[in-house]
């Protein structure tokens, strides 16, 4: 067997592997394109029959389950990102492995030396933040009968089921996980950046104290998430020296405005309470969620087939990081 690649084909896999190392987009090859339109036909029919093709080979999970083609990859992508807060407002990677991110824990100084004398200043030291991945899976139940039928669309029945129990799932994580299985949660990341002493005594010179805690190169892109809760409690307030200090956004693409600055709110945020921090600000792109390859999914008949119905398990591993915890910074309500 001949063995020997030309100087091109080394180039262009070179170059192949650079743009996975970098993330950049290219064009697919047109033989890149025959092979994803055959996988996302033998894709398709696996879904309806369980059968698998010789297509479908090279997206075996390893576990009995199939990766999902680029373009349901990409659908899926789309309508996690509509629905959560933070895939929106951080920075979305995908990973091959356990990424080890170093960080500055504390800088070092500068000093003035006299001529001739020897340098002495204090060191930088750094820490290690690690981008891992957690399984997050959701399993739906489709009935024989629906699977016969020649207008149902699986892939699209998975897609709506996937999306929003996932978005749900991942966003909760995303703001408080406990780290049990599941990422840990920015409220839990981020620095505190100003204390009150209880729920009544929020105000806006609290969020002023807020913002001027956070770094002024932050402060360039940063905006506030907060709860509901919260929400209510600052709306009450009303003006802020002589102005509304909450500003109704003219269109539903933009956010509201608060003490001039973009505004978001979730349920996912806590509430007023002692212990809890209920508001957030900063730059939320060092916010890191690390995509560990492609969704997958299983089909599985056997287990619910005296009930005449398949189930299908689709499965992501996710991580996220606030990779500059100084990026972002918390208002707590003392306990």
């Amino acid at each position: 067997m001949n063995n020997t690649k030309t100087y091109s084909e080394h180039l262009a896999k070179l170059n192949a592997l650079r743009e996975e190392i970098l993330g950049i987009k290219r064009d697919p090859t047109a033989e890149e394109r025959k092979i994803e339109a055959e996988y996302a036909v033998a894709f398709k029919d696996m879904l309806h029959t369980g059968m698998p093709q010789n297509a479908l080979k090279m997206g075996s999970d390893g576990s009995g389950g199939f990766l999902v083609p680029d373009t349901f990859e990409k659908k899926l992508v789309e309508g996690l990102t509509k629905d959560n807060l933070l895939r929106r407002l951080g920075t979305v990677l995908k990973t091959t492995k356990t990424m080890k991110i170093p960080r500055v824990v504390e800088e070092g100084s500068a000093a003035w030396i006299p001529e001739g004398e020897i340098v002495r200043v204090s060191e930088t030291t750094f820490g290690e933040i690690v981008l891992d991945a957690y399984k997050l899976a959701k399993r739906v139940l489709v009935s024989d009968e629906l699977l016969e039928d020649a207008d149902f669309d699986v892939e699209d029945f998975i897609y709506q089921m996937f999306v929003h129990a996932i978005a749900k799932a991942e966003e909760a994580a995303f703001f408080t996980g406990d780290g049990n299985g599941k990422p840990v949660g920015i409220v839990y990341q981020a620095e505190v950046g100003k204390v009150i002493d209880n729920a009544t005594d929020l105000s806006f010179d609290d969020l002023i104290d807020l913002i001027f805690s956070v770094k002024e190169p932050y402060r360039k892109n940063a905006v506030f998430i907060l709860s509901e809760d919260t929400e209510v409690k600052l709306k009450k307030l009303g003006l802020y020296d002589g102005k509304p200090a909450w500003r109704k956004a003219l269109n539903e693409e933009e956010p509201d405005m608060l003490l001039g600055y973009p505004v978001y709110v979730t349920n996912e945020m806590p509430d007023v309470d002692a212990g809890n921090k209920p508001v957030l600000f900063g730059d939320f792109s060092y916010f890191w969620i690390g995509e560990r390859g492609k969704r997958s999914v299983k089909r599985l008949v056997e287990r619910y087939a005296d009930h005449g119905q398949v189930a299908y398990i689709t499965s992501e591993r996710i991580d996220a990081k606030l990779v500059l915890p100084e990026a972002v910074k918390s208002l707590e309500v003392k306990s």
